[in-house]
């Protein structure tokens, strides 16, 4: 019995880590609210996101898709980063002076490239590609743990594909659920409301392409 405890220590740690982040989101997001004098209500009308799931996301109960939380950041006269703390930077060593400028119209990120990580609930969204002032697209790298509570389906500007590479994912589009396995995809203007879930017992990891930026 003392080793299944000491098995169950990890879980519970990420459990935490994963609580941490997800109250840290909404405790920024109260706060910047509050900086702007809206009340729930007035963030809800310029974001189009319901009052009861903002009331949730600020008090930690529920955690908040990147996309979602670009239109709450556009309604607080906000960067999406602003409700973040980078989680960390892969690749490491020095990459710095020898790397040449590149056009604004191109970037090239290699594997060893330095990478940014955000982590909102049990959504961790890895930046794939650099900054690119004349460029449209935000690609992303987003792994998904199984459980939490289903964000409400939300529409926003742009568009957005999805490629599932591991696991599972119930995509809903405009109140149609589909469930989608490793090779399918989704491409959908983002306009229509559509959410993501994971229903299953491990982690989903997908390749998703959004527009606007977020970052």
């Amino acid at each position: 019995m003392g080793t299944s405890e000491r098995r169950d220590h990890p879980r519970r740690e990420d459990e935490a880590g994963e609580r941490e982040r997800q109250d840290a989101v909404g405790a920024r997001m109260r706060r910047f609210r509050k900086e702007r004098g809206l009340t729930l209500r007035g963030l809800s009308t310029r974001s189009g996101l319901s009052i009861g799931f903002l009331s949730q996301v600020e008090r930690g109960i529920s955690s908040i898709g990147l996309t979602a939380l670009g239109g709450v950041a556009a309604a607080l006269d906000r960067g999406v980063a602003d409700f973040f703390e980078p989680e960390h930077e892969d690749g490491g060593g020095d990459t710095g002076a020898t790397v040449a400028r590149l056009p604004s119209h191109f970037t090239l990120t290699r594997a060893q490239t330095p990478s940014t990580e955000y982590v909102s609930g049990q959504q961790t969204y890895r930046m794939l590609s650099t900054r690119g002032p004349n460029l449209l697209l935000e690609p992303l790298l987003v792994r998904i743990a199984p459980g939490g509570r289903r964000e409400d389906a939300y529409g926003h500007a742009g568009e957005e594909f999805a490629y599932v590479l591991e696991g599972e994912l119930l995509y809903e589009v405009d109140g149609v659920e589909h469930r989608l396995l490793a090779g399918d995809s989704v491409h959908l203007r983002s306009t229509v409301p559509h959410s993501m879930y994971n229903d299953t017992d491990r982690v989903t990891t997908v390749v998703s392409v959004v527009t606007p930026r977020l970052f």
